[in-house]
């Protein structure tokens, strides 16, 4: 149990240190990054996690659940569902106010504006965490196939990839908002700090219940998707000339998908 846990903190500790990289842009620029940039961004984050939720999770659920006796339909649409549905419930109660937005989504909250934005992104980076987590501790649970863990580093290094500009996202806006560079850092960082807490506590819950596997990684595939069809590609295709947004979104599916199978 410890070896899938000491992997998961690795590979949640890359992807938190690359949004903590990607928050330490706001040291030298003061500006937000514009508007194409930004829809290039989101586009590309979504790309990622979309082939992310096919073929690093969705497909080793249902080849898990087959391998098992089981339907693979059964856990990859049931676990998907509930993905979803634990999403919805969280972005409706959790107050949270996405850069660029007028008004807060949630239950009202008295909150400040830069807490309200850093709770946005960290709402949908706890999909992420999971399902970096539960990657290598679906390799743990193959040992002796190297295949399982070159997949789960490739996932690492996909949403890894991604959470740069993520984190720079963050920084930025919570900079404009008045708060020191220091600080917009240090937000911007911590937004990230749910992805190795859920991606810990997944592994150890996937470790005790080992049947639990198929739904855990299609729940998190649920999850990750409702991030990029509420999120992430609405936002991405903002303002004229989406194809931008478009782009992004084709070149972070084709640059997780290579991974995935080059590695994989």
């Amino acid at each position: 149990m410890t070896q899938p846990v000491i992997w998961a903190a690795i590979g949640t500790g890359f992807t938190f240190l690359m949004t903590t990289a990607g928050s330490s842009i706001v040291f030298f620029f003061r500006n937000a990054i514009s508007e194409k940039i930004q829809r290039i961004f989101l586009g590309f984050a979504a790309g990622v996690m979309i082939a992310a939720s096919v073929w690093s999770l969705l497909i080793p659920a249902i080849e898990e659940a087959e391998a098992n006796g089981m339907p693979g339909m059964i856990p990859a649409a049931g676990g998907f569902i509930l993905g979803v549905a634990f999403l919805m419930l969280m972005d409706s109660l959790l107050p949270h106010l996405h850069p660029g937005a007028a008004e807060a989504e949630g239950k009202a909250s008295s909150w400040k504006r830069t807490t309200l934005l850093v709770l946005a992104v960290t709402l949908h980076n706890i999909p992420e965490g999971m399902a970096v987590g539960l990657s290598f501790a679906l390799a743990a649970q193959h040992q002796g196939e190297s295949a399982a863990y070159t997949a789960a580093f490739a996932l690492a290094l996909g949403i890894g990839i991604q959470n740069f500009p993520e984190g720079a996202a963050i920084s930025l806006p919570l900079r404009q908002e008045g708060l020191s560079a220091w600080k917009s850092f240090l937000y911007g960082s911590a937004s990230g700090i749910v992805e190795p807490i859920f991606g810990i506590l997944v592994v150890m819950i996937a470790g005790n219940i080992q049947p639990l596997m198929p739904w855990l990684l299609s729940f998190a595939a649920g999850t990750m998707m409702y991030v990029v069809v509420e999120e992430l590609i609405p936002e991405a295709h903002l303002g004229e000339h989406s194809n931008t947004g478009t782009l992004g979104v084709m070149a972070g599916f084709l640059v997780m998908m290579i991974l995935d199978v080059a590695l994989g």
